[in-house]
């Protein structure tokens, strides 16, 4: 078995990085702020030129309109996510190669997986890293598989929750799985969640391993 491809992100060296984490295959980031440019910005310029070729394959008017439409309700959603503290963005696509056994042979039926992760900073009133932790699963209803662990960044607690997106959200209606993972700041005074969210809470187990592994690899000290 080959060692797998590990690629370093060039926000590694960033001098302003508050928290360092490795992401496993099949993660995309999505570069909040080339998506999120200010009005009139050499950033908008530059979004405006990389959709330019995709707006122009459409096939007529009305595709186009959607497709423009389609891109605006993204932006909407990212931007709300980073009006509430996230800080990075991460589409996930896996092969579902365990689900549909049918048949008598049981024959499996794979298909896609997707998912979001995301990184989120709030702030907390100053206490051990452990209250802390305690507290952003306790002080709020709807956690589920309450977990407290120590983790090489520090204390942790992770949890599940669940939902359904409002008709107003322009998302899919479906149930949506969120497995959270709480680590506090050394500093006592702020609280980083990774959150993960699936369509596929069948795969709860499966979601939550992949989250564990990421918050196993945070470090609030830079690598380097």
């Amino acid at each position: 078995m080959s060692a797998p491809t590990i690629t370093v992100d060039a926000s590694t060296a960033d001098p302003l990085a508050e928290l360092w984490f490795v992401e496993p295959p099949g993660f995309l980031p999505l570069p909040l702020d080339a998506l999120l440019p200010g009005p009139d910005s050499l950033a908008g310029d530059r979004l405006r030129a990389a959709a330019a070729p995709l707006v122009d394959t459409a096939p007529d008017e009305a595709s186009r309109q959607q497709f423009i439409a389609a891109f605006a309700t993204g932006q909407q959603l990212l931007a709300a996510l980073r009006e509430v503290g996230t800080v990075h963005c991460s589409v996930g696509l896996h092969r579902d190669d365990v689900s549909g056994a049918g048949g008598h042979g049981g024959a499996v039926v794979a298909g896609p997986l997707f998912s979001l992760f995301t990184i989120s900073w709030r702030e907390t009133a100053p206490a051990p890293r452990g209250v802390t932790a305690a507290r952003a699963v306790t002080a709020v209803g709807g956690h589920t598989g309450v977990e407290f662990v120590e983790l090489p960044a520090g204390p942790a607690a992770f949890s599940e929750s669940t939902s359904t997106p409002g008709s107003g959200s322009g998302l899919p209606r479906r149930p949506l799985l969120q497995v959270h993972a709480h680590l506090p700041h050394p500093d006592c005074r702020r609280l980083a969640v990774l959150t993960l969210t699936t369509t596929a809470p069948a795969r709860r187990e499966e979601y939550r391993a992949i989250l564990r592994a990421i918050a196993e690899s945070v470090s609030f000290e830079s690598p380097g």
